[in-house]
């Protein structure tokens, strides 16, 4: 026999699954894929996520990074996109440089490389509600997954989605 709380945590594992692999087919430009996820699925890397939010919450004064944190205590899982900065070589000067090379040398991220980003997080968070999953797309938790630096040093974008079986989603309606 499982109780409602095991198989909702359960639930929430497999539903990440299924969010990275949307993530990892969604549209991309020019069909590069420079996606990369990341499941913080264990309480003790939730922990670290949580403590360094509010270590920049406090360092940054970015009270709402220390708002989330405390949102995200009871998530089941937290869902992190990353991309990484590669200039999609179109010379189009949508990042504000007049040639891809430029925005190399500057170490910027390729205009497109977010549109991708957007793709993918939007792709996630469709999984995540077509099984009725809470979550919320989070830059703050990102913030915090990219100085723990969960996906080396390409990637230099992330957002993220915390995900939750409850009466009420915890991502909402948050105390400031």
């Amino acid at each position: 026999m499982k109780t409602s709380q095991e198989l909702e945590r359960q639930a929430g594992l497999n539903v990440a699954g299924f969010m990275a692999a949307a993530a990892r087919t969604a549209p991309k430009t020019r069909g590069i894929d420079n996606i990369s996820v990341v499941v913080v699925d264990d309480t003790e890397t939730k922990n670290l996520v949580i403590l360094k939010m509010k270590e920049i919450a406090k360092r940054d004064n970015m009270a709402f990074l220390d708002r989330d944190a405390n949102s995200i205590a009871n998530a089941h899982a937290l869902v992190v996109i990353g991309v990484a900065s590669k200039p999609a070589g179109l010379n189009c000067g949508c990042c504000g440089h007049r040639a891809c090379e430029e925005l190399e040398k500057t170490g910027g991220v390729c205009a497109f490389n977010s549109y991708d980003l957007g793709i993918a997080i939007a792709s996630a968070a469709a999984v995540a509600n077509q099984f009725h999953m809470d979550n919320r797309v989070m830059y703050s938790i990102a913030r915090a997954c990219l100085e723990l630096k969960f996906f080396g040093q390409s990637v230099k974008q992330a957002l993220a989605l915390p995900l939750s079986v409850s009466g009420k989603n915890p991502f909402f309606d948050r105390k400031s």
